[in-house]
């Protein structure tokens, strides 16, 4: 399933790294952007959310919240989150359902890994509608955040 813009988001509701459910109605009233990525640990999904990281405040300043999300279990994406001190939530898609649901998936990826996140980038406006949405095919290429950015802007 692929998402377009100005269509309602997906809901999800998934696991945080503290074990309590998140779900998109949760960020309701503000904006989100909502980060897919293939697996905790590796080289470009640290560089990605360390970037997020150090430029929160920005995000934090144009009323919106951030989220990364991948098929890592929350315990994986606890120790993750810890290890690179990130300042925004981290959630569990193991069951593989919201990926999937925001065409942001891959059937097969790299060593033959079935089910797993392809980085992505979406912003969900406060009333739940798609405004942005980026999915990479190339797991090394990271989402244009000028764009993520410059969306969030527009909406202000």
């Amino acid at each position: 399933m692929n998402v377009t813009i100005g269509a309602k988001a997906p809901a999800f509701s998934l696991v945080n790294t503290d074990r309590q459910k998140v779900s998109l109605e949760d960020f309701k009233g503000q904006n989100l952007v909502i980060l897919f990525f293939p697996m905790a640990f590796t080289s470009t999904c640290t560089a990605e959310l360390c970037s997020i990281r150090d430029n929160i405040a920005t995000y934090n300043g144009l009323n919106s919240a951030v989220v990364g999300i991948s098929v890592d279990s929350p315990f994986t994406l606890n120790k993750f989150k810890a290890e690179q001190n990130l300042n925004f939530p981290l959630l569990s898609d193991f069951n593989k359902e919201a990926s999937p649901a925001y065409g942001a998936f891959y059937e097969t990826f790299v060593l033959d890994l079935k089910g797993v996140s392809k980085r992505a980038a979406f912003v969900v406006d406060r009333e739940g509608l798609i405004r942005y949405a980026q999915v990479l095919e190339t797991a090394s290429d990271l989402p244009d955040f000028e764009a993520v950015k410059n969306t969030l802007n527009s909406l202000q």
